[in-house]
């Protein structure tokens, strides 16, 4: 005869808030060792895909041409732009201007702009514009462009700014009416703008061949304590294929101690058609760009190797504002210590004015090219620190499991009433 069944009133429910409250520990146990080291850690640098926020079919704003047809015989400047920009450009983005505006603006500092010339009558330069000589003449464009990516207000637009929208521009000439580069005009260019005493100078062209005139001037103006930037590469032919030239090295970049810029795209990849060079020691937006021009209030898009070097020059000007007291060595150190690790730096100008970094000598003007990376402040107590936060959570977590396991186990136990698992009923007589 079977035995009567046993009345389990109320341990059903108990069984399910047992299974319930040890399915929350669980939960809770396994995510914690998780959490934690999140929040010890630093914070990710690793620079998000950021879309273009022209949106997908892009700003409808006319192309700023690097260069006039050098075959036509007349010259015709680049006409005034009758479109405004509607957006903020990725490239402002990706920098964290608006960030970095909260601890400077470059305020103070002197920044050679060495391309086309520049029209100190801008918008948004606001009157902050030196132009030597045929420099007030910009008939390209890209130079008043330029500047509007290292100094520019932004106008009515302030999202459109540039990296040190307080800081003054010395403007000179370093190519012809045209845009193509001439090594003697470069050469005189350098030489201003060491005796204006400029705390930047942005070397904007990539000349082919190495001049000796342009080496002094270089080693001049960084004796002068000058921060020396320059394209790392001329712009790609507007015909044929770049992939028919060879890998090459482009001068003033090349100097020693000159920072060596290139262009990139909002993947951090150098675009399609780029020249190639080596030595590039940092890379910055250079593509889908919005700026102004000399002539109207309108704004065009741009891109190549001079912008991302006014986008360089930008931030260098924001950290000779921040830190008067370092060096030009130093502050190219600190451009390049701070960037986006990747198989070319990529400029991080809002971390090179905030990040905190450990004492260096710097090496004497005219060593070796300044890509030696700063010493970053000793984390190792920090490290430590988290490592043993992180123990002790695991320790915590194992612990946690094993009580809730063994609560788990004898309720199971009670519920058979302490038979062994498996175990059948015995029958009774």
């Amino acid at each position: 005869m079977r035995p009567p069944e046993r009345r389990t009133t109320g341990r059903p429910r108990t069984g399910r808030t047992t299974r319930l409250l040890y399915g929350a520990g669980l939960a809770a146990a396994l995510v914690v060792p998780l959490a934690a080291p999140a929040q010890a850690g630093p914070h990710p640098r690793t620079p998000m895909a950021l879309p273009a926020a022209d949106g997908p079919k892009g700003q409808e704003l006319p192309g700023m041409p690097t260069a006039l047809d050098a075959r036509a015989e007349a010259v015709a400047c680049t006409p005034a732009s009758k479109e405004q920009a509607k957006k903020q450009d990725w490239s402002r983005q990706r920098l964290d201007l608006n960030r970095l505006h909260r601890h400077t603006t470059g305020a103070g500092v002197t920044v050679a702009l060495i391309s086309t010339g520049v029209d100190p009558g801008a918008e948004g330069l606001d009157g902050r514009v030196t132009a030597r000589g045929e420099a007030a003449d910009d008939c390209v464009g890209q130079g008043t462009f330029l500047a509007g990516l290292i100094a520019g207000t932004g106008g009515p637009a302030p999202r459109l700014a540039g990296v040190a929208p307080g800081a003054e521009i010395l403007a000179l000439r370093g190519t012809d009416r045209r845009g193509q580069p001439d090594p003697a005009l470069v050469t005189a260019a350098v030489r201003a703008a060491t005796t204006a005493e400029a705390d930047v100078i942005a070397v904007a062209v990539a000349l082919p061949r190495k001049d000796t005139a342009l080496t002094r001037a270089v080693a001049e103006a960084r004796k002068a304590g000058a921060v020396v930037v320059a394209a790392a590469a001329p712009e790609p032919p507007s015909r044929g294929s770049a992939d028919e030239i060879p890998s090459r090295t482009y001068w003033p970049a090349r100097e020693p101690g000159v920072l060596a810029v290139a262009d990139m795209l909002p993947a951090g990849a150098r675009p399609d058609g780029a020249l190639p060079t080596e030595g590039i020691d940092l890379a910055a937006p250079g593509a889908g760009v919005v700026s102004g021009g000399p002539r109207g209030k309108g704004h065009y898009l741009g891109g190549g190797v001079a912008v991302a070097t006014a986008y360089a020059a930008g931030a260098a000007a924001a950290v000779r504002a921040a830190h008067p007291e370092e060096p030009a060595d130093a502050v190219t150190r600190r451009l390049t210590a701070t960037a986006y690790p990747a198989d070319i730096p990529q400029l991080d100008a809002y971390a090179a004015v905030t990040t905190v970094l450990g004492d260096a000598a710097p090496p004497a003007a005219g060593a070796e090219r300044a890509t030696k990376a700063v010493a970053v402040r000793d984390t190792s107590d920090t490290d430590r620190a988290t490592g043993r936060a992180v123990l002790f959570v695991l320790l915590g977590s194992a612990g946690v499991l094993s009580v809730l396991w063994a609560g788990f186990a004898l309720t199971r136990a009670r519920a058979r009433g302490w038979r062994p698992a498996g175990a059948g009923t015995p029958d009774q007589g």
